[in-house]
């Protein structure tokens, strides 16, 4: 099952870093005014998603790759807090759904840890 879940987490990692680049404005969108480069940093995490999802896939670094994964999932919160706190960026979506991206973090964070770093 862990097996399993590992590489569940790493096709949902890569597949979201692809998004960075399929889908840039809603990335650019959420980013908090008070961070500079808002296209390199879309570009970055894009590519630190896509590259933790392999390290994640790898039995051998799978490890340090979930370690990675949580540092990262960490790094963006302020993004899903930001588009909760600006409702007004997506008006058309319910805040409900932008309050789910809150504790929705944490289930990836515990998911990132249970797949990729405890011993089962």
């Amino acid at each position: 099952m862990q097996t399993l879940a590992r590489y569940a987490f790493a096709i949902f990692f890569v597949g979201a870093g692809f998004n960075h680049f399929l889908q840039p404005d809603f990335y650019l969108q959420i980013m908090p005014p008070y961070l500079p480069a808002h296209a390199v940093l879309n570009v970055v995490s894009g590519a630190a998603e896509i590259i933790i999802g392999v390290l994640v896939a790898v039995p051998r670094t799978q490890r340090i790759g979930g370690w990675l994964a949580i540092a990262l999932l960490l790094a963006v919160f302020p993004a899903n807090i930001y588009l909760f706190t600006h409702q007004e960026l997506f008006p058309g979506v319910p805040p409900l759904l932008h309050l789910l991206r809150l504790p929705l973090q944490a289930l990836f964070i515990a998911w990132a840890y249970w797949a990729a770093i405890a011993r089962s």
